[in-house]
């Protein structure tokens, strides 16, 4: 095999393993969405079977993160790439942290949920905002992992502008809950579970924000963290 040949048959193989890990974030990331959807289902509806499923299945998310990381890490020693191949490598690391974040958020509404669904005064209009709250959410990491896999920088920025919309819809359930607390002190520690579980998905909002910022600094070459949203949609443009 000739010099060129060789230079030739090594980049083949170091696009493949970029490519390999792309596909296995995805996969991650298909995981962690199942978990979510899985979780808020187990909270509106009290499941318990379904919340201690997810609970269970929570180290699926962890091992796939660890997998990850150790296949970038080789890939950083051995290749040492630059540009955007490197930038590919540092979004991916980032991501599949996110990734297991939002996969705890999960677990944790399914633990609250164990707690809830033994509250014989379940009151189902507490969970009517939640229930819309959760859906927004799911739909915000869905766009996320959907901009990564075709590095679509618009798609990234429309789903982080939809944070600030969770944010407020976080907001007036706290609002509600804190009214209905006062209403009947008697319903504190039910509600507080309540609350903790929309605190996981104003998280969850967050953290799938942070994968669009990820999309756009591989495709950029900018970081856009803790900027305003009018600095990120400046950043991105063309």
């Amino acid at each position: 095999m000739e010099k060129g040949d060789i230079g030739h048959h090594i980049s083949q193989q170091f696009n493949t393993e970029l490519e390999d890990i792309r596909n296995r974030v995805l996969g991650m990331g298909g995981l962690v969405e199942q978990q979510l959807s899985e979780a808020i289902l187990s909270l509106i509806e009290a499941d318990r079977d379904t919340a201690e499923r997810v609970i269970t299945t929570d180290y699926q998310v962890n091992a796939l993160e660890v997998s990850i990381d150790e296949e970038c890490t080789t890939i950083l020693a051995r290749r040492q790439p630059a540009a955007s191949d490197l930038r590919l490598v540092i979004a991916v690391i980032k991501t599949i942290t996110d990734l297991e974040r939002i996969g705890d958020e999960a677990e944790r509404i399914s633990r609250m949920t164990l707690y809830l669904s033994d509250d014989a005064k379940l009151n189902k209009a507490l969970y009517v905002e939640i229930e819309h709250m959760g859906t927004h959410v799911r739909k915000m990491l869905h766009s996320a992992l959907d901009a990564f896999a075709r590095l679509d920088v618009e798609l990234a920025l429309n789903t982080a502008r939809e944070d600030e919309k969770v944010d407020r819809e976080y907001e007036s359930i706290m609002r509600q809950l804190m009214t209905y607390m006062m209403e009947d002190p008697r319903s504190i520690p039910h509600v507080l579970n309540v609350m903790w579980s929309a605190r996981a998905l104003e998280r969850i909002g967050d953290r799938s924000c942070n994968i669009c910022e990820y999309v756009i600094y591989l495709v950029k070459g900018k970081d856009v963290r803790h900027v305003s949203m009018e600095q990120m949609e400046k950043d991105a443009q063309p």
